[in-house]
């Protein structure tokens, strides 16, 4: 079984709970997903199947769209709505929209964001939200703990926002619509946004719309696939139509051979033109069958095949 299943992941479980109980629907044991959800979040969560699992690092570091609703007036330990109040709740007056839009020209574009404290960056080898759930306990209990002397947060990391609108604001919360690439926490937007407008903010509701260039369009409900597996399986991308965001080349037999036996390929293995990027680029078969996936070999015009699916 190999290939695509994109799931609309409710509010709740986890990436990893998603996966599991995948498992059991479609009795495949090699599933893994292609870039976390938090719990409280939802939406596309394309998960690969098989011998897809070797394409999922082409998958996790697309761009990805997301719905957000901010909460301002209070910020929490957690940036989001799971989190405990941190300092006091805000007395300001609520940020106007024409405010809320100045505010956001900072976070368009490339720029330095710091992942929250509660997230799966490691600091010193450690998770950071093990460090920031032993501060907690720390803060909570009356006698000293032992921890270790290790940053409260992680360091700032680069991300880049491709576009962020402002959809609606209803008294104290904002909805905005987003793309962005791989690595930025949108929980972090929502904890900045609120310390630069001044009244502290959290992100009370998250879903993503779109991930891998599949959309909610392409996803499939998690109980409706629990409900009935014969949809699930009717519904899998297979191996040739993934990571339609990526070019794609027609081999000739003998580029075939090669891609399968890991040599690199020229332009007189590839039929018709190829595109000039130098990303990675879909190898298929003159049928359109994916044989692998190529690389730049360091040579103008010459691909290497980096992951071979034969």
């Amino acid at each position: 079984m190999d290939g695509l299943l994109v799931i609309d992941k409710p509010a709740g479980p986890t990436s990893h709970d998603v996966v599991a109980r995948v498992r059991r629907v479609l009795a495949e044991r090699r599933i893994g997903h292609t870039g976390t959800l938090d719990p409280a979040a939802s939406g596309v969560l394309p998960l690969v199947l098989g011998r897809a699992t070797r394409l999922a690092r082409f998958m996790s570091g697309s761009t990805k769209c997301y719905e957000a609703v901010v909460r301002f007036g209070q910020a929490t330990d957690t940036y989001d709505a799971e989190g405990l109040p941190a300092g006091a709740r805000s007395t300001a007056p609520v940020a106007t929209r024409s405010q809320i839009e100045s505010a956001l020209g900072a976070f368009r574009g490339t720029f330095q964001q710091r992942p929250p404290a509660f997230s799966a960056k490691k600091i010193g080898g450690r998770r950071s939200y093990e460090t920031a759930r032993a501060n907690r306990a720390r803060r909570a209990s009356p006698g000293p703990l032992e921890l270790p002397d290790l940053p409260d947060v992680p360091s700032p990391v680069s991300v880049t926002v491709h576009r962020l609108d402002v959809i609606d604001v209803v008294d104290e919360c904002v909805t905005l619509s987003l793309e962005c690439s791989a690595g930025f926490y949108v929980r972090s937007l929502a904890h900045d946004l609120g310390t630069t407008l001044g009244v502290g903010a959290h992100l009370a509701a998250l879903r993503r719309t779109a991930s891998a260039g599949f959309t909610l369009d392409d996803a499939m409900p998690l109980d409706l696939a629990e409900r009935s597996p014969a949809d699930a399986l009717a519904a899998i991308v297979p191996l040739e139509h993934m990571l339609p965001e990526l070019a794609s080349v027609v081999l000739d037999d003998e580029g075939v051979a090669r891609a399968i036996h890991g040599r690199d390929i020229g332009p007189a293995e590839i039929s018709g033109e190829r595109s000039t990027g130098s990303g990675p680029v879909r190898l298929l078969d003159q049928r359109g069958q994916l044989v692998g996936i190529g690389e730049a070999a360091g040579v103008p015009g010459i691909l290497h095949p980096s992951v071979v699916m034969r």
